[in-house]
């Protein structure tokens, strides 16, 4: 007999299906032993890859991880003769193309080893560089995005008129197809004349999704046709996506490189030079200036697109190893142990490192390989998000072309956010030295002992804590080293007055640093990629001179440090410097031994608590000088006061004792007490009268009061009554007497 099914078998749902099969005769006597029969559901083969995950986790500071650990490729016993594997790592909408420092285009260069003054035309915006104020920005990565309706005027000064016969042009630009049938010039760069008329004497501009670059140069002995536009026709002008641009000028050869790939113009055309005029040149950004042919001046030619770290860099080109370090991805796809991928695997990286290509004959050689793919991203602050991935191949077979298709790959590297550092700069905040330390040659080092430190915290998660514990974990605070790209040391207050004072620094401190300073009235900036240490060393270096010193008697300073061009700022630390004229220098003595140092809390992992002492400095300023001299001359005013009350008084208490000199031998206390009740009313004065003369009385009187006393206690007895009346008549002559004292 047959076994047949009535609808489809599903591995997914049953994998084997047991039937109990037993035999009837005609008497419908069934048979004495039962067989099983077991029916096993083959899945159906589907060539694919097998064992991979579509989120791979990645940690800042991993460095690589593998991204397909136990990939393998299942063909379904087709004869595959050899496979074609790509794998790309997505990160266009990332940044700019993909994760790159985010330090300024001025930091970067110096970095890469760049030649020094370039000239940034898109800083961020700030008090110094405010020409930027209006455009529309991402805060992120410094990225300016152009309507169509902006344009940025670069105030004279900032790049000199003559930029030589060498100069190189740098910019990062995202631009997509032109609006119209006939576009319009798109400008990113123009230099054109201020008013009358409307010459154009160097420009760099998009056309038809062609690059154009236009140097109109000056009249000179020659007057001849000369280079003058270049032109590049490249697809990825117009893609939208992130791409790097140089311009070096070699007049009359000018090149550009494109992502680090060299790029001669198709077409270059000629045209007279420019006579010299009188007028005045603009410098502007995505659009350019129409000073003449209009009845107004004007903005034309607007650009529509994102730019980035546009700068101009006057009589120097750059060399092929700056432009391709300038442009250099920190983020893509590397291979784990090449040594052991075998000889039969062929494999190609694109320049980003964006893009893998493999191909071999072995199946299971392309999967060992596979396997050793891995993603990795250089930096220390990484840019968080998804990177998308994509495999996609080809299989062929013995004598076909395609065989079976592999269906491709979507899997996304979710990239944590690191964890944000604390930057910390301590050091002495406020000191005091004589005038002529500040008048000298030298002049005084504003921050001797300053310290720049960067502590990261952790919250750590054990496996085996539940949610609701996991408020009690322990905090780990940790120092960590990492780069900064600037510091700034500003003056607070009036800017510095360059005929008497100014900020100093030997620049032998620069070199063997990837640093670089610049020195105005309003303070020092030194910038660049560098160590924490080597800013700390730069900084010791900073002095302050003053060569008249009589109208000044203190300044103020404040110093902040920055990581990736200000997304992690420091502290900002303040100092105060006071200045001691020749009236107030010997205080000098008492006060330079009350400096010390801010202490910092350096951070330790301490689960059980830790207590951490703090010392705080102290240091008299001069307000606090001022106060205490007006709290002695008030404190000596009041004594003097009290002294001359207490003058007076004795002289009352003199002539009063005048008047008692005759009845000494009757003044006892002991007498008042048993005295006339009628007097109730003068005896409460004359106890007081007596108090205070008791207060005020020498030593003679104590003997002569003595003396009264032992007389007294003799003659009790005998004049008691005669002792009453004398009393009574001394004690009104005496109140009078007093009363008219007072």
């Amino acid at each position: 007999g047959n076994i047949r099914n009535t609808e489809k078998l599903s591995y997914d749902k049953q994998h084997q299906y047991e039937i109990m099969v037993t035999a009837f005769d005609c008497g419908q006597k069934h048979a004495t032993e039962d067989v099983l029969v077991r029916v096993n559901v083959k899945p159906v083969c589907k060539p694919g890859w097998q064992d991979w995950d579509k989120r791979i986790e990645y940690k800042p500071g991993s460095g690589s991880i593998p991204l397909f650990p136990s990939i393998h490729l299942e063909t379904c016993d087709g004869p595959v003769s050899s496979i074609h594997t790509t794998i790309e790592l997505q990160t266009n909408y990332i940044g700019k193309g993909c994760d790159r420092e985010t330090y300024s285009e001025k930091s970067l260069q110096k970095l890469c080893g760049a030649s020094s003054g370039a000239i940034d035309l898109l800083p961020s915006p700030s008090t110094t560089t405010n020409w930027t104020a209006g455009l529309v920005m991402d805060n992120n990565d410094i990225i300016f995005k152009f309507d169509g309706k902006q344009g940025a005027k670069i105030p004279d000064g900032i790049v000199p008129k003559n930029l030589t016969d060498q100069f190189t042009i740098t910019l990062w630009m995202k631009h997509g197809p032109s609006p119209g049938l006939r576009a319009e010039k798109e400008t990113i760069l123009c230099n054109s004349d201020k008013t009358e008329m409307n010459r154009h004497h160097y420009a760099l501009y998009v056309h038809n999704c062609r690059l154009v670059f236009l140097l109109r140069k000056d009249f000179d002995q020659a007057d001849t046709f000369r280079p003058a536009e270049f032109h590049w026709k490249l697809d990825q002008i117009c893609d939208k996506e992130w791409h790097y641009y140089i311009v070096n000028v070699e007049f009359p050869v000018v090149t550009l490189y494109m992502d680090g790939t060299t790029y001669e113009p198709y077409l270059v055309t000629n045209d007279w030079p420019i006579h010299p005029s009188h007028i005045a040149m603009q410098l502007t950004v995505g659009a350019c200036w129409q000073g003449g042919e209009v009845t107004k001046p004007r903005f034309a030619q607007y650009f529509h697109g994102s730019l980035a770290s546009l700068t101009i860099r006057p009589g120097k080109i750059e060399s092929q190893k700056v432009i391709s370090c300038l442009q250099a991805c920190k983020e893509g796809l590397d291979i784990n142990s090449l040594e052991s991928l075998g000889q039969g695997i062929k494999y190609h990286f694109n320049p980003s490192q964006s893009v893998l290509v493999m191909e071999g004959d072995d199946i299971e050689n392309i999967n060992q390989a596979l396997r050793k793919v891995s993603y990795i991203n250089s930096r220390q602050f990484p840019t968080a998000g998804v990177r998308r991935l994509k495999v996609s191949s080809k299989v062929q077979c013995f004598g076909e072309d395609v065989c079976i298709n592999i269906p491709d790959i979507d899997a996304y590297v979710m990239v944590f956010q690191a964890n944000e550092p604390k930057i910390t700069i301590t050091g002495m905040d406020h000191f005091a030295r004589p005038a002529a330390q500040f008048e000298s040659e030298r002049g005084v080092i504003l921050l001797p002992d300053i310290r720049i430190v960067s502590t990261v915290t952790k919250m750590e998660h054990p496996v085996d804590l539940k949610e609701h514990d996991r408020a009690d974990k322990p905090v780990i605070v940790e120092e960590m080293l990492h780069n900064l790209d600037f510091c700034d040391v500003l003056v607070m207050g009036a800017e510095l007055d360059p005929e008497q004072e100014c900020l100093e620094l030997d620049h032998v401190e620069l070199q063997g640093k990837h640093l670089d300073a610049t020195n105005s009235t309003a303070g020092y900036s030194i910038y660049g990629v560098d160590s924490m240490f080597n800013y700390e060393q730069v900084l010791r270096q900073i002095r302050y001179r003053n060569w008249d010193t009589a109208a000044t008697f203190d300044r103020k300073f404040r110093v902040k440090c920055s990581e990736l061009n200000g997304r992690y700022m420091s502290n900002e630390f303040n100092l105060e410097v006071n200045i001691l004229h020749s009236s107030n220098s010997n205080f000098m003595d008492h006060v330079n031994h009350m400096i010390v140092q801010p202490q910092f809390l350096q951070s330790v992992h301490q689960p059980e608590g830790s207590v951490s002492a703090v010392h705080n400095s102290v240091v008299p300023s001069v307000a606090t000088i001022v106060i205490i001299i007006c709290v002695s001359i008030l404190i000596f005013v009041i004594t003097l006061g009290v002294y001359r009350i207490r003058t007076a008084h004795q002289h009352s208490s003199a002539d009063h004792d005048g008047s008692k000199d005759n009845e000494m031998d009757w003044d006892d206390s002991a007498l008042t007490i048993t005295v006339n009740p009628m007097e109730k009313y003068e005896k409460p004065h004359q106890i007081e009268e007596e108090s205070e003369e008791e207060d005020i009385e020498d030593e003679e009187e104590d003997t002569t009061s003595a003396e009264s006393d032992e007389s007294e206690e003799e003659e009790e007895e005998e004049e008691e009554e005669e002792v009453i009346v004398q009393k009574g008549d001394k004690q009104n002559a005496t109140r009078q007497a007093q009363l008219e004292w007072d």
